[in-house]
């Protein structure tokens, strides 16, 4: 098994025709996701040729729903855009979209989180600014190289797309059932909370990755649901114990105010609800194989 995604989705990419989204969509067809249309108002009725497998283009994303029966949107498309096309896609209720776009306004991602809300919650966002998820040997829904890990018994949720890609690599060798990469923004559609309880409810996971980063109160709302509600070993990193306080790093959502959003304040509320939390990522791949070869 896996979470959110499986062998079994059928993938639409809004803005395929695009450069970064015909990239990623060869990408993804390579490594064996069932993408089965695009989304593009000015080039719907035509095919776009991805090394011989022509996927067809749709004008909307609910008429792409229902010419192929597509329940997964992945979206490429530019950030002043953004907001219109995750509108489109929770009012076609599909039931996850994976905003990859990077740059989108906080107050645009405010208003289509808040609309998915009012909407009944039927669509899953994951993002935006995110790598996107993949379950290995079964699909891949973003910008995640497929050819890292294999398939396996561990789940990860990160914040960062580039930590998410080291962990796969560390622990490669023994597989991941699922790779969550949510997005570092101040506001984003998926959580942390919300891939544990996934990955928890997911018996074909026997472990849990979880990676944070400064800023914010995410990872203790994390240890706090994790105490609580988690029974699998979790093993947990955070970015960022040498950034400077007031200094924004990378991602927007990655600032340290006081005391408050340090590394340091993560790892012990993280370590108090019982996870395992590494100082580095190779540390933390150590925990957990420790922890998967006692279970």
């Amino acid at each position: 098994m896996a979470i959110f995604l499986t062998k079994e989705s059928k993938v639409i990419v809004q803005g395929m025709t695009g450069s970064e989204g015909q990239k990623h969509t060869r990408r993804m067809l390579a490594s064996g996701t069932n993408i089965v249309g695009g989304v593009n108002p000015r080039k719907a009725g035509t095919t776009v040729d991805f090394d011989g497998t022509g996927i067809p283009v749709f004008g909307g994303v609910k008429e792409a729903m229902e010419a192929t029966g597509a329940d997964v949107t992945v979206i490429f498309v530019p950030e002043k855009f953004t907001k219109a096309a995750v509108v489109e896609a929770i009012d076609a209720e599909i039931g996850l979209a994976v905003v990859i776009t990077e740059g989108v306004a906080v107050h645009d991602t405010a208003a289509f989180w808040a609309y998915a809300g009012k909407k009944g919650n039927k669509t899953r966002i994951i993002g935006p600014n995110c790598p996107g998820l993949i379950s290995p040997g079964q699909s891949n829904a973003g910008i995640i190289p497929a050819d890292i890990t294999k398939s396996g018994r561990i789940g990860l949720v990160s914040k960062s797309g580039t930590l998410t890609y080291q962990m796969m690599y560390e622990l490669r060798d023994l597989g991941f059932s699922s790779c969550v990469g949510i997005g570092g923004d101040p506001i984003i559609g998926t959580t942390h909370i919300d891939a544990l309880k996934a990955f928890q409810d997911d018996p074909d996971t026997d472990l849990i990755v979880m990676i944070g980063e400064i800023g914010g109160d995410a990872e203790e709302r994390a240890a706090d649901f994790i105490k609580a509600n988690v029974t699998k070993p979790v093993v947990g990193y955070v970015a960022g114990f040498t950034a400077p306080e007031g200094k924004t790093m990378g991602h927007a959502g990655a600032i340290v105010s006081g005391s408050s959003g340090t590394a340091q304040a993560k790892k012990e509320a993280l370590e108090a609800a019982g996870v395992k939390v590494g100082k580095t990522p190779s540390e933390t791949a150590r925990l957990a194989r420790e922890l998967l070869a006692a279970a």
